[in-house]
């Protein structure tokens, strides 16, 4: 006896199969379609594991058939019958329940639908707003459905490997102390002490640390993390990461233990192999090769430095950028030779975005260099050229002269243009980088001070440890980022574990010793009590999960996504309360708020 009465399921609707043929089962779900051909009514009832076919003769029992050609859409029922070989001619060998059908001797109505307000079924052409005013009706689409399968599939495969590694899950606070890492807090008021608020966190990177300092030795979390910021398509107010920390280890163990738990995950999810050790690169040299700390290698249209070859040039426009300290840098396209005026229009157009203020381009031919700019170039110089642009016939070279900063994001997106135009990012092909060796610090230009460039917890290279008193922008840190296609999915960094260590990076940074007591007191005192040498890594499990299914937005993988406006269209949060919520938090509304 279930909540169904004196109905029971036997089978989910994906699993009937040729085995069960001359059985009698029962089924529930969703009539997803309705046929009606000369009389016998065709019904595909569906659950999450898929569809099968429901057939009712009004010859094998005519009040089940009456019952039949009164549902609807989205109605939920029940059906009991046996199941039969499908007819030769009306197999469908693209669902797993192709080859059968249910006879139905009865049928359970649940509940009935209304009219609905897009159709259940995938590649729909509906707006996302709709489609998340009525997420529980877009979460029965099969690629939905899908996308939360996987997502549980990567949690089950995560806790496994790190349970197996000897880290212990622990949680930590949701209410906590307001530490601003870089992007705004959420902030929660308390009743009980009024003008006082607790932060939702933005990670738990004090909190973790300090169960290093506990002796913990090897954490991990899956852990919600909350950042009031501008939304974009890989990025939402609330996601969730893979929290790790680990004791007595250095930027290899950290390594080998991600790109361990990354190809456990791909392995058991997808039956994907990934090779490892991954690639790597140093900040420096992603910068110089692909104008990017998020390099998309599944392709190449690797940047070229000129300068060598164009040091004693007499072209005039490239002599300037060179004679001020800028760039010239080149991208080979191979078989680039065929683009139209037009496509090159559009190409300079691109790297416009990136601030260039124009882009030259040489094609090569059988008949040899043809550019506006050949004119200007020696025989040397077209020599050395195309020796180091490994430049054969049918290729397109374009070239970007300015500042090391607009050559890269220039270039940046051309590559990233033509990767899209040319078919190079193959959606099939999952290509792992690290990206290593950051500076520690970044110069706010508008606020003319040092940020952290990834935060303030990081470690410096202990040998950079005497340049915060003489020249702290060259100060490299021990920091990483992993990035899959061009996304980062993985940051982390080995952390200070030293006091003094710690306070000269606040200082840096603008805070001064009473600002860094209020606001990470507790986590300095705890330095004052033996901390073991330690790091960590947080993959972004949503951006992982996007990109093993191939999904284009963040909103796809999450079960109860909020929009771009950082707000709810299911439930209407955020929502305006009462007046005697308010006064209870001792909070007064100093303006009306429409």
């Amino acid at each position: 006896m279930t909540q169904t009465g004196q109905w029971k399921r036997t089978h989910m609707c994906g699993h009937v199969s040729k085995k069960d043929v001359g059985q009698r089962v029962v089924v529930m779900g969703w009539a997803r379609k309705l046929r009606d051909h000369g009389g016998v009514l065709f019904i595909d009832l569906a659950d999450r594991e898929g569809i099968v076919q429901i057939i009712c003769n009004p010859d094998v029992n005519a009040e089940t058939h009456k019952t039949a050609s009164s549902i609807r859409n989205e109605w939920v029922i029940a059906v009991s019958g046996e199941v039969k070989n499908r007819t030769s001619d009306t197999i469908n060998l693209g669902i797993p329940t192709g080859e059968i059908e249910i006879f139905a001797e009865e049928i359970k109505v649940f509940s009935k639908s209304k009219a609905l307000p897009f159709e259940i079924a995938d590649n729909i052409d509906t707006a996302e707003d709709i489609r998340l005013k009525y997420r529980y009706l877009d979460l029965r689409r099969p690629s939905m459905l899908k996308n939360l399968i996987i997502r549980h599939e990567v949690y089950k495969a995560t806790r496994d490997y790190l349970s197996k590694e000897k880290f212990i899950e622990i949680e930590t606070p949701i209410l906590t102390k307001s530490t601003p890492e870089g992007a705004r807090d959420y902030l929660v008021p308390s009743r009980v002490h009024p003008g006082n608020f607790f932060a939702l966190p933005q990670s738990p990177q004090v909190f973790k640390q300090i169960l290093m300092v506990s002796g913990v030795d090897k954490y991990f979390q899956i852990a919600k993390c909350f950042r009031d910021e501008d939304l974009r398509a890989d990025r939402q107010p609330e996601f969730t990461q893979i929290d790790i920390e680990m004791s007595f280890v250095d930027e290899e163990d950290i390594y080998k233990l991600t790109e361990g738990l990354v190809s456990r995950i791909f392995s058991k999810v997808l039956d994907i192999k990934t090779k490892t050790p991954f690639k790597r690169f140093t900040y420096k040299d992603a910068m110089d090769i692909y104008g990017t700390d998020k390099p998309d290698i599944r392709f190449g249209l690797e940047f070229i430095n000129l300068g060598d070859v164009f040091k004693n040039t007499s072209f005039n426009v490239f002599k300037k950028v060179l004679e001020s300290g800028g760039q010239i840098k080149a991208i080979n396209i191979k078989n680039g030779a065929q683009f139209s005026l037009k496509e090159m229009e559009n190409l300079t157009s691109i790297a416009a975005t990136g601030g260039a203020k124009g882009m030259a381009w040489i094609k090569v031919s059988a008949e040899g260099m043809k550019s506006p700019i050949i004119k200007f170039f020696k025989e040397d110089e077209i020599n050395l050229l195309v020796k180091k642009m490994h430049a054969e016939t049918g290729d397109l070279l374009v070239f970007v002269g300015d500042t090391p900063e607009i050559v890269a994001n220039s270039l940046k997106e051309a590559r990233n243009y033509l990767g899209k135009k040319m078919g190079l990012m193959d959606e099939n092909k999952f290509k792992f980088v690290w990206v290593t060796d950051y500076p520690l610090l970044k110069w706010n230009k508008e606020e003319e001070r040092y940020q952290s460039e990834h935060h303030p917890f990081t470690a410096p290279r202990e040998e950079d440890i005497p340049l915060f008193d003489t020249a702290p922008e060259k100060i490299m840190s021990r920091s990483y980022d992993l990035v899959l296609n061009g996304i980062e999915i993985c940051s982390g960094s080995i952390r200070i574990h030293s006091r003094e260590i710690q306070e000269k990076v606040f200082e840096l940074l603008g805070i001064d010793r009473e600002e860094a007591k209020k606001r990470f007191g507790h986590l300095l005192e705890a330095f004052d009590y033996g901390v073991p040498p330690h790091g960590g890594i947080a993959p972004g499990l949503d951006r992982l999960i996007m990109l093993m299914t191939g999904s284009k937005s963040l909103r796809d993988v999450i079960a109860f996504p909020k929009t771009q406006k950082a707000t709810s269209l299911m439930d209407g949060s955020p929502s305006k309360v009462a007046e005697n919520q308010l006064k209870e938090l001792h909070i007064k509304m100093i303006n009306k708020i429409p």
